[in-house]
């Protein structure tokens, strides 16, 4: 398994100017840290930004959660989904917020719209299965899982290139590209932006972990390796629909995935087909 040492956060720490935490998000993290946290402190404090609620409020009410009514003010939210799991939601949106295309070298809309398409597939997926994994980290991990990706194509001018060249040549994964051309990788510096916005721990490693595919016999904990195998089955899932061939690492990981989510062929095909028609309709 991946480990990062003291010597890789600093070189990230003097090299990327990352998106700083929120403070609405530290807010929130504040009024959970407490021993007898209030729901009604939390909904105010998301009310408190126009944005962020309506941002929160369309995905909740999107399919992917799949809510039997449709949720219209936040305090709502708050009851039906819980306050960790609306705090992962807003942590998504401030997320998708922090980053301007005037510095970036690649589409950060073409960029959302791949990693939303990810986390609400990912979440269709985590009910189809019914494995015992928290709705709120699969959704905050299809968004967060490559956030370091716009962090390089803030970083380096010539990162869509790379981009292209793993596209063009999917013999290699992109972090194998990005390993021949830079210090460090997106997985790297995702985790860094994860860690330091204080996000769960059990989500920093599997966005440091999420190309590793030694995971899977690393790990003794089989709701991570359920969450990892949810994660990498949508992402292929995404791109297989979308390319009309898996992804370039999806045969380093199929075995385990199968396997960590107790998944036949058929199952596969059934669940590719429902994904098909949430994704295209």
């Amino acid at each position: 398994m991946i480990d990062i040492d003291d010597k890789v956060l600093a070189d990230l720490r003097s090299g990327f100017n990352l998106p700083a935490k929120p403070e609405i998000l530290q807010s929130l993290q504040d009024e959970l840290n407490k021993d007898e946290p209030e729901l009604n402190r939390v909904a105010e404090i998301i009310t408190e930004d126009v944005a962020t609620s309506a941002a929160v409020l369309k995905v909740i009410n999107s399919p992917a959660y799949g809510m039997s009514r449709t949720v219209t003010d936040i305090k709502q939210a708050v009851m039906f989904l819980g306050m960790n799991c609306i705090t992962q939601v807003v942590t998504g949106h401030l997320l998708k917020s922090a980053f301007a295309q005037d510095n970036c070298c690649i589409s950060l809309q073409r960029f959302w719209d791949s990693a939303s398409d990810i986390s609400q597939v990912a979440m269709l997926i985590g009910k189809k299965i019914n494995a015992e994994i928290p709705i709120e980290d699969l959704q905050l991990l299809g968004l967060f899982h490559d956030a370091g990706v716009p962090a390089m194509a803030m970083r380096f001018q010539d990162y869509g290139d790379v981009l292209a060249r793993a596209a063009q040549r999917p013999e290699y994964s992109l972090l194998e590209y990005e390993m021949q051309h830079y210090p460090t990788n997106h997985t790297v510096v995702g985790y860094y932006l994860a860690s330091s916005w204080h996000l769960p721990k059990r989500v920093c490693q599997i966005i440091l972990c999420h190309h590793d595919a030694i995971f899977f016999q690393d790990s003794d904990s089989s709701a991570e390796k359920q969450t990892l195998a949810t994660l990498k089955l949508a992402e292929n899932f995404c791109f297989e629909i979308k390319n009309f061939r898996s992804c370039s690492d999806w045969h380093a990981f199929k075995d385990d995935v199968m396997l960590a989510l107790d998944l036949s062929d058929d199952d596969y095909t059934d669940i590719k087909e429902d994904v098909e028609e949430f994704l295209i309709g």
